[in-house]
């Protein structure tokens, strides 16, 4: 499926470029106007990443979150620095569908072991973002991009599959926010080697070429945001290319 992707900060829809906060572009577009015109459309699922909360996780947006929920009938997919069950616990009980963890897969992997068997598979995607190093190694990077975690994405997937892990929203992130494509290879062969993981491609979408190709890798779903914002792609377009790829 198509999930358009919003990140806001201070209330303002933002994209960054490469997950780079001093590389950002904001949008006049309001958040209310954006989702109504994403749910004219058809769409059932949004991603919403607070980049407030993921700088600190004390400053979590959750007025605008819990606004979205209050006036529009769709289901939120929400991330942005997701460290504790009190934090998941609030999120759910706004009638957040998923939440999005990501560090906490690093630094507190049994709490996220906790998280996938108390709240269940369907509610818990793991964000796993990736550098490829130019021995083919995919390492995942942690804080905001500015750490390695001495990971490989094999070896996480891996560790939380026993525990019921069912989505995976894998990032590129040197394609995130640069409309240059995704990595299909890197899709094709996740999707390969884990069959029964539900795959999110994130990061690079820039044309309904794009939409085709990483259906064609086999992934399950595909986030698209800076296209979407800027129009680079019509959205009705996508969906049809998406159903028929």
């Amino acid at each position: 499926m198509i999930i358009p992707s919003i990140d806001i900060i201070n209330g303002k829809v933002v994209r960054l470029y490469q997950g780079k906060y001093s590389c950002k572009t904001i949008y006049k577009n309001k958040i209310r106007d954006i989702i109504s015109d994403y749910c004219s459309k058809g769409i059932s699922l949004i991603h919403l990443v607070d980049l407030d909360g993921a700088s600190n996780p004390k400053k979590r947006q959750v007025h605008i979150i819990q606004d979205i929920l209050s006036n529009f009938n769709i289901n939120l997919q929400v991330g942005g620095g997701i460290r504790s069950s009190e934090d998941l616990r609030v999120l759910f009980e706004l009638g957040v569908k998923r939440i999005v963890v990501g560090s906490s897969a690093i630094h507190t992997p049994d709490k996220v072991d906790y998280w996938l068997k108390k709240y269940g598979s369907n509610r818990i995607v793991l964000a796993l973002d990736l550098k490829i190093a130019n021995n083919g190694c995919k390492e995942v990077v942690i804080d905001a991009w500015r750490c390695s975690s001495g990971k490989n994405v094999e070896t996480l997937i891996n560790r939380f599959t026993l525990s019921g892990l069912k989505y995976v929203l894998c990032t590129d992130v040197l394609r995130d926010g640069t409309l240059f494509g995704p990595n299909f290879n890197l899709y094709r062969d996740l999707s390969s080697t884990f069959k029964n993981i539900h795959f999110q491609a994130s990061g690079g979408i820039g044309s309904l070429k794009d939409i085709i190709l990483v259906k064609q890798s086999g992934v399950r779903s595909v986030i698209v945001g800076r296209a979407l914002l800027e129009k680079k792609i019509n959205l009705i377009e996508a969906i049809k290319c998406w159903q028929n790829g």
